[in-house]
């Protein structure tokens, strides 16, 4: 199972519903890309977070912030229990969630999840990069 931004949001999500019920271990990995995942506590960032920030809380107005355990997922108790044992973290050198994905990546190898983790860093490149120039070499 996998996603690109918002789509790496919902399938970290998936993966932890999924872990709750008859799909539990049925994935052989996990992999998400350039995960549009957000938090209160500040991080290195190469960009205007705060207007990614808004752009949460218009999407989710019901929202309990930007420590939600949807946009911010280490904020999940269930954050180690997932549905698989593999799980890819792909970053963009560029991309103003670059810190936010490898933030999530370090806690993978080190909340209790029984699992094996790897991060893939795409340099020089923005986010979802491959969508706008799928031939170029880092995409393919």
């Amino acid at each position: 199972m996998g996603g690109d931004s918002a789509g790496a949001t919902i399938t970290h999500n998936m993966a932890v519903q999924a872990a709750h019920s008859e799909l539990n271990g049925k994935f052989n990995g996990i992999l998400v890309v350039h995960p549009y995942f957000l938090g209160v506590k500040p991080l290195d960032s190469k960009g205007d977070m705060d207007l990614l920030g808004k752009l949460w809380t218009v999407v989710y107005p019901t929202t309990r912030g930007l420590d939600d355990p949807l946009i911010n997922p280490v904020k999940d108790p269930n954050f180690k229990k997932l549905a698989c044992k593999k799980f890819l973290v792909c970053v963009a050198e560029k991309d103003v969630l670059v810190y936010r994905g490898k933030f999530y990546y370090e806690h993978l190898g080190k909340c209790g999840w029984n699992g094996v983790a790897e991060l893939a860093e795409a340099k020089g490149e923005n986010h979802v990069f491959f969508l706008f120039n799928p031939t170029c070499e880092n995409a393919v």
